[in-house]
């Protein structure tokens, strides 16, 4: 069953207390600005974006976020098309994640 889901901060907050693939889909430039503890860096404009899921599994759950959310929106359906069954995306991305955490 593919589970594919937009959550609000304090969804996202209490999944990534449970489990630790974290993705920060925004550039590298706005990574080292700040990032959500734990979380992997994989640039959504880069060519090879999709390389770096190779190695997880497609049923691991994936905590997706970028600046807004538009960006971690379109790879959480782009992931969804390659198989990954359980993607939550942070809504509002770190924008949000600044105003409630």
């Amino acid at each position: 069953m593919n589970t594919t889901g937009r959550l609000n901060v304090r969804e996202f907050h209490k999944g990534i207390k449970k489990h630790s693939i974290i993705i920060d889909v925004r550039t590298a430039q706005e990574f080292e600005e700040g990032f959500i503890g734990g979380a992997f860096n994989f640039d959504f404009f880069k060519k090879d974006f999709l390389e770096n899921f190779k190695e997880l599994k497609r049923d691991e759950p994936l905590y997706l976020y970028c600046r807004s959310g538009k960006r971690s929106y379109k790879a959480s359906q782009k992931l969804a098309q390659l198989g990954f069954l359980n993607i939550n995306d942070l809504k509002g991305g770190l924008i949000a994640w600044k105003q409630n955490i």
